[in-house]
């Protein structure tokens, strides 16, 4: 198949795009067990012009890079693929983790994503993205950069993992998460050691609701919990250690969770009114605010 004509090969140019898409996923960690992550993408291609006068159309970034990125690494469990811990028996895993406690996961395959290393990081990520993509980029295109970065939070903030069985999109898989801002205002004016205390709470937590808790398990004298539902994907299952969870009476959505946080402000503070603004990862979330 001969190769489509080029122009402006001469002069290499640069097309970039600036927070294409976020990823909001979780990932296993030796020491901090199931930790939510939110980063967001920047790409960067050089090559010489095409027949439109383009390294390559906006669209095209946009539609082909930005859709793999999520098909591929969204919304799912990134699995260090060489650390000496991780144990892979059919569609079961299991984690161990430094201090002897396990994290335990079963589910659809397109739940996980394997990276290579012992740990992720943004650049093996990113490299692992970059191979995906190389493959269908034009000709005409010579490189590409991509960088991942977490959001630069002034503020509290806090990591949480979960997962939302009755959602319909890819929010439905057990272990998936979001890197997140909260804000408390506490009779109109913003209360940043509340922000705090709760950030401190939820930091690498998996946030999971009472009905999905199906059995309480023991491993090496270390309390586990043990979570499992049916989703329009699969079934899911998902083990780790108690002191890592946080149960809620309800689905662990944005909505829920800003809520939940603001009634036990009113119940610790009677007498004062709050307003909880509560992120899923960036740029989005909940508000929930006393009412009367």
């Amino acid at each position: 198949m001969s190769s489509p004509p080029r122009f402006g090969d001469n002069t290499s140019m640069r097309l970039f795009v600036n927070q294409l898409t976020v990823l909001d996923f979780s990932y296993l960690h030796a020491a901090r067990g199931l930790v939510g992550e939110s980063w967001q993408v920047d790409i960067e291609l050089q090559g010489g012009l095409d027949e439109q006068g383009m390294v390559v159309d906006f669209s095209e970034v946009k539609r082909q890079v930005k859709n793999l990125i999520d098909d591929s690494f969204d919304h799912r469990l990134l699995l260090p693929a060489d650390a000496p811990g991780l144990e892979i028996q059919g569609n079961r895993l299991t984690f161990h983790l430094n201090n002897g406690n396990r994290i335990r996961h079963q589910g659809p395959p397109d739940a996980l994503q394997f990276i290579a290393g012992t740990e992720i990081t943004t650049e093996n990520v990113a490299l692992a993205i970059h191979q995906a993509l190389l493959p269908g980029l034009p000709g005409n295109v010579q490189s590409m950069t991509l960088r991942l970065y977490p959001e630069a939070i002034r503020g509290a903030s806090y990591q949480y993992s979960h997962g939302l069985k009755l959602h319909c999109g890819n929010c439905q898989r057990i272990a998936h998460g979001h890197r997140s801002r909260i804000r408390i205002l506490r009779n109109g004016r913003n209360d940043p050691a509340l922000e705090q205390h709760w950030a401190t709470r939820f930091q690498d937590i998996y946030i999971g609701t009472e009905e999905d808790m199906v059995a309480i398990t023991s491993h090496n004298d270390q309390t586990c919990f043990c979570f499992s539902y049916t989703a329009e994907q699969g079934r899911f299952e998902l083990e780790l250690p108690a002191d890592r969870c946080y149960l809620m009476d309800a689905e662990s959505t944005v909505e829920n969770i800003a809520r939940h946080i603001r009634e036990a402000l009113e119940e610790e503070f009677p007498r004062d009114r709050f307003s909880v603004q509560a992120f899923e990862g960036i740029g989005k979330g909940a508000i929930s605010e006393t009412s009367g």
